[in-house]
């Protein structure tokens, strides 16, 4: 027996359905295909009365489900049902909102109730739609409250840690690493801080000579975002960091910013087309000389991004392109390319791409020498490159039973 639950207005709607799946054949339920980052198994086990199946040209019902961050620190769903052949006429799309304090458990509980309640008009036009029971509950909701109840304004708070331990018999490495973050998300204004203590000790044995270095990095950024209106959007970049690695004693900048979107932000779970401007100031106090002969220097600094993001039934593709130079010397300029591609060629068949590539022109912060042994050998400070690149190429093809709803963890 499954249990449906429903609230819209100030009513809840119970609607559970009693299914045998001995009863029928295999060719009287309905098949289903989901696409999600979500505990498949969980929902194949609690919703056992249709059939699962792997491929999405077998489905008569196909449901996609994209999330993203949302305000309260946890993730928005949007579940967009489609129907196949007979059921094609119904289409339907529900959302579902998690916050930070949800445990995996209640969230994944709470999304299956929303496929239930997505997968009832398709169970209602089915041949099994006369052996669907439902009642319906009258008891008020007495935890739901509304958003001008909210004693924190919005605001959520995170204060996070991790320390990493590393021992082989000529190689040693600790780390550790303490953040603190607040971010307050409406439909006007994003506000967000971060600040963060990392530090690194590392120590390397090599023919009885030992070497050691130490590594920190203390940075603060805050920003502030306005929408103006569904498509566009402004605010302001700022921060404060030292950081050893880069040659950083101390790096200030403030860096205003604007920002269109070629569709409507409501759709950005789906589509967006993105491109934002920033301008600013930045001043760098080096620890050491730099390859310049500068200990300390002031510079303006611009940049833009173009950012593609699609997610369909076919696959998902990102893809970001980011050029940024000093306003006083287009000679020193970075330009940076990312992408994933994530693509169903043929059934079962799937491929996946990614690609990360920058060409680097604007190390003005390189500590004037050559570097150490030491330096190269634990990554002491960052080393001069005129380029990066990393790429990643993969295929899977899958192959055999189509319906398979047995759930079984078993070594």
């Amino acid at each position: 027996m499954k249990y449906l639950f429903l609230s819209p207005r100030k009513v809840h709607f119970a609607l559970f359905l009693m299914f045998s799946t001995t009863l029928f054949s295999q060719n009287d339920l309905l098949k289903f295909y989901i696409d999600c980052r979500c505990d498949k198994n969980f929902v194949r086990q609690e919703i056992s009365y249709v059939d699962h199946v792997r491929d999405q040209a077998q489905a008569n019902v196909q449901l996609f489900i994209y999330d993203i961050t949302n305000g309260m620190g946890g993730r928005s769903y949007t579940l967009d049902f489609k129907g196949v052949g007979n059921l094609g006429s119904i289409t339907k799309e529900l959302t579902y909102d998690t916050s930070a304090n949800m445990t995996s458990d209640v969230v994944r509980k709470g999304l299956v109730k929303k496929i239930a309640a997505g997968l009832l008009p398709y169970l209602l036009e089915s041949g099994m739609g006369d052996r669907i029971t439902y009642s319906v509950s009258t008891e008020e909701t007495l935890d739901k409250k509304n958003e001008d109840d909210d004693p924190w304004n919005s605001w959520i708070f995170e204060i996070n840690g991790q320390t990493n331990l590393h021992k082989e018999s000529s190689r040693r490495s600790f780390d550790y690493v303490i953040g603190f973050e607040t971010d307050r998300i409406t439909e006007k204004w994003r506000i967000r801080t971060d600040l963060q203590v990392n530090q690194a000790n590392s120590r390397f044995i090599r023919d009885d000579e030992e070497f050691t270095s130490r590594r920190e990095r203390y940075f603060g950024y805050g920003s502030i975002v306005r929408s103006l209106s569904d498509h566009w959007s402004a605010g302001i970049f700022g921060g404060a960091s030292y950081d050893t690695y880069t040659n950083l004693d101390l790096s200030m900048n403030i860096t205003p910013a604007i920002e269109y979107n070629i569709f409507p932000y409501r759709e950005v779970l789906k589509r967006e087309i993105v491109f934002a401007y920033k301008i600013g100031f930045a001043y760098n106090d080096y620890i050491e000389t730099t390859i310049f002969g500068e200990d300390m220097e002031s510079r303006f600094q611009h940049s833009m991004d173009v950012q593609v993001r699609f997610r369909q039934p076919w696959g998902s593709v990102y893809s970001r392109i980011r050029a940024s130079s000093f306003l006083e010397d287009f000679t020193k300029n970075r330009f940076q390319f990312y992408s994933s591609l994530s693509v169903r060629l043929i059934k079962g068949l799937s491929a996946r791409l990614t690609s990360n590539f920058e060409l680097i022109r604007d190390q003005v912060n390189l500590p004037a020498g050559s570097a150490s042994l030491e330096d190269v050998l634990l990554q002491q400070k960052q080393i001069a490159t005129d380029f990066q690149l990393r790429t990643g190429v993969g295929l899977s093809y899958t192959f055999g039973s189509a319906f398979n709803n047995i759930i079984n963890t078993r070594l």
